[in-house]
């Protein structure tokens, strides 16, 4: 039973409502301003698992979490989709012609960038954490400063929301999977997705052919996403997420890519989210 986990950012961050959203019963969490210090939390026992994102339908692939999974050794054993909506908030009894800074993490400040070429006066400032941002202005009293985050964020910080779901694109989502130090206790009979990787030959047709068996396995190819190998320039690891309606169709599948490519292996088989 999943008690505790680590997530990265504070409490209101998009990580933080997805320990919300995806687990059955209430779960502590373990504020962590890194990626890295999440990982290094659930390698030390510290939590039962972690919250990472992985993928956001603008931004694309979250890449160094790809890598931080595979050198981990971790497990992935179920994911999570979230709407992620971006509102500014600040210090009640101002408007946004009283801002004059915005700090929040790069990547909501870029999803966020159409919206601020109305303000010029405003001034973009990179940080951590969206939430944290919104914790900073609350307990030093910041005033003409602002912070892009969550609803909940707002809520739990007690800040007004001066514009809501100010992101340039309105359908925003990001992919979260949530990971564990062993394999997934996921039963058979609910996996219909796995995560994979694999190096191809440098050949030739040899990437090809391993999708081919995919196909004719009867998985549905739903992500690639190409990594370079440091120790081997110009090889790359291929991270995949394949879909299936029969366990043992990715059985099959996994039997055949083992012999026909390098350093394969299966980051996690779970229950897919998005049906």
């Amino acid at each position: 039973m999943i008690k505790t986990v680590a997530i990265q950012g504070v409490r209101g961050s998009f990580h933080d409502i997805v320990s919300k959203e995806f687990f059955d019963k209430p779960v502590a969490i373990i504020e962590c301003m890194t990626f890295d210090r999440v990982v290094d939390a659930l390698i030390n026992k510290e939590c039962d698992a972690a919250i990472m994102a992985l993928e956001n339908s603008i931004a694309g692939s979250i890449i160094p979490n790809y890598a931080l999974i595979d050198d981990n050794q971790l497990h992935i054993v179920g994911e999570h989709y979230l709407d992620i909506q971006h509102n500014l908030m600040a210090l009640p009894n101002q408007s946004i012609n009283d801002i004059k800074e915005v700090y929040s993490h790069p990547m909501a400040l870029l999803q966020c960038k159409a919206f601020f070429k109305q303000y010029p006066h405003i001034k973009l400032v990179e940080d951590k954490d969206t939430a944290e941002v919104a914790d900073r202005i609350q307990k030093q009293q910041l005033k003409h400063t602002g912070a892009i985050a969550s609803v909940m964020a707002a809520e739990i910080f007690e800040l007004n929301i001066l514009a809501h779901s100010i992101q340039t694109i309105k359908n925003n989502e990001t992919r979260f999977v949530i990971v564990k130090r062993i394999n997934s206790e996921v039963t058979e009979s609910d996996i219909n997705k796995a995560s994979i990787k694999f190096e191809a030959d440098h050949k030739r047709g040899s990437l090809a052919t391993i999708l081919n068996v995919m196909s004719d396995c009867n998985l549905n190819l739903t992500k690639i996403q190409s990594l370079p190998i440091v120790e081997t320039p110009w090889k790359y690891a291929f991270f995949v997420d394949v879909t299936f309606d029969i366990y043992s169709d990715f059985l099959k599948a996994k039997s055949l890519i083992e012999i026909m490519s390098s350093s394969f292996k299966v980051l996690g088989a779970y229950k897919n989210a998005k049906l």
